[in-house]
């Protein structure tokens, strides 16, 4: 069984720059669990991971008898993300908008403990613990790998996650979307080439946050990284392909995704609490794995919360960045929980004037294609409540003046809704008060002093209440 080095934990503006460090501060602070030897990587661990998701992370020693451990829920909630990140809740995103708009570029270095053990003769699931979640998932899935790809006309790197599903010894079937990934690989095949590639597992929370930016094409993420961790991130050249990986990550496999291959990969349970549907999708030819001395399995639960949250965040980043560019009038987004941390967005922003709503809605729906739902409120409104904001659409929105609808739009494949081809409509509501209107109308209700009693010094002993009952004198 691996053991997780004794690091310094992370304090006050410090970022946790590896696995072992971030899960120190974990067990640290009571929030790691570790499960008696043995869980079944078949459903009982992602059983498990499940009941503690908003509690614990947990660690997994001799999952199916497996001598490399398992953990999952590295981030339960925001709070934990920002601990991270060594920043508060509310400091988040701006601490992640200004890592994307100052990067800092990686260093290579000669060696690192990734490349401690090298495997040319690869079996994936004789040498990994890939757990199985979901009841009708396909099988075993590398889910919380960051995929490391180049360009192959310039040799850029871009970093992402996708669900790898383990297809034979040294196969992985990969579902790409066409982002960035996806547009190497078309160039490569284009090329007659085979698009290298790397898979890298166990790695630190600010990596995986990295991977989920929405940036243009031909910028590396792993520069975000650099700038959350404060200092150049360390990489080292793979072993049989020239993708440079994080030297002090727990495993990467090292591979190829072929020209002109697809073979059936699917179901797997996805963000959206459903499940992505098995087709011919891309598939990876592995060549080499290396790892740690003593490595540790990093898994993220497909549809759990620490698959919501890594989505959501960078997304609220990106999105703020863009809409305030376009509108210095948006105030702060959230990527509802309700809404899957991708599909229903709520903006926060300081009405100036009417039609306003709606721009930001488009400029929203521009921002990434999964947005499905725009709600636009006023900045007295708190986005993180779901209360507030549905009080917000019931009081402050009509739908013939207020609804924005916008038909045959690109969306999210993995919408149940959408087509085949992730073709959907998009709404917006507009549940800001009208500039017009008069300030008695719309002015909330309020118990004057009821924010400053101290309840202590007006609430009597409990047992007052029965003398009080039983009197009918």
């Amino acid at each position: 069984m691996s053991t997780i080095n004794k690091a310094a934990a992370p304090s006050a503006n410090h970022c946790s720059r590896d696995l072992r460090e971030w899960l120190t501060h974990l067990a640290a602070t009571d929030r790691l669990a570790v499960a008696k030897p043995g869980l079944d990587l078949t459903h009982e661990l992602a059983a498990v991971s499940d009941r503690l998701e908003l509690d614990k992370a947990l660690i997994a020693p001799s999952p199916s008898g497996h001598a490399v451990p398992v953990v999952a829920n590295l981030l339960a909630s925001r709070a934990w993300i920002g601990d991270c990140l060594g920043v508060s809740e509310d400091d988040l995103i701006a601490r992640y908008q200004d890592a994307v708009q100052n990067p800092v570029p990686w260093v290579e270095v000669d060696a690192g403990p990734v490349q401690d053990v090298v495997h040319r003769e690869v079996d994936i699931n004789g040498q990994l613990p890939v757990p199985t979640h979901n009841e009708l998932d396909s099988g075993p899935y590398i889910s919380a790998g960051l995929m490391i790809s180049r360009n192959p006309s310039n040799g850029i790197q871009n970093v992402s996650i996708h669900r790898c599903q383990i297809s034979g010894k040294d196969r992985i079937g990969v579902l790409l979307l066409p982002r960035h990934t996806w547009t190497y690989a078309r160039m490569a095949e284009e090329a007659g080439q085979a698009l290298e590639v790397a898979i890298v597992i166990g790695i630190d929370p600010a990596s995986l946050l990295a991977s989920q930016a929405i940036v243009p094409m031909d910028f590396d993420e792993m520069e975000i990284v650099g700038a959350l961790h404060g200092a150049p991130v360390e990489m080292v050249k793979c072993k049989t392909n020239n993708v440079r990986v994080p030297a002090k990550a727990e495993i990467v496999l090292e591979g190829r995704v072929l020209a002109n291959v697809q073979e059936p990969e699917g179901p797997f349970g996805e963000f959206p609490q459903y499940y992505g549907r098995q087709a011919n999708r891309h598939v990876i030819q592995v060549d080499a794995i290396t790892h740690r001395k003593k490595p540790i399995f990093h898994t993220i639960v497909g549809g759990g919360m620490e698959h919501l949250l890594l989505g959501g965040l960078p997304r609220e980043a990106t999105l703020l960045e863009t809409l305030q560019r376009n509108d210095p009038s948006v105030l702060d987004v959230h990527l509802s929980r309700g809404g899957t941390c991708r599909y229903h967005l709520v903006v926060k922003i300081r009405k100036k004037q009417e039609g306003q709503a709606k721009n930001i809605m488009m400029g929203a729906f521009a921002g990434h294609y999964d947005i499905k739902q725009v709600i636009v409120v006023d900045e007295d409104v708190n986005i993180h409540d779901p209360e507030s904001v549905e009080w917000a659409v019931a009081t402050r929105f009509q739908a013939d003046q207020d609804l924005l609808v916008v038909a045959n739009t690109q969306a999210s494949k993995l919408d149940p809704t959408t087509t085949d081809d992730g073709v959907g409509a998009k709404m917006g509501i507009d549940a800001t008060i009208p500039l017009a209107a008069d300030d008695f109308t719309f002015t909330v209700i309020k118990v004057p002093g009821a924010d400053d009693v101290d309840l202590n010094a007006v609430l009597d002993d409990p047992g007052a209440a029965t003398a009080i009952i039983s009197s009918d004198d």
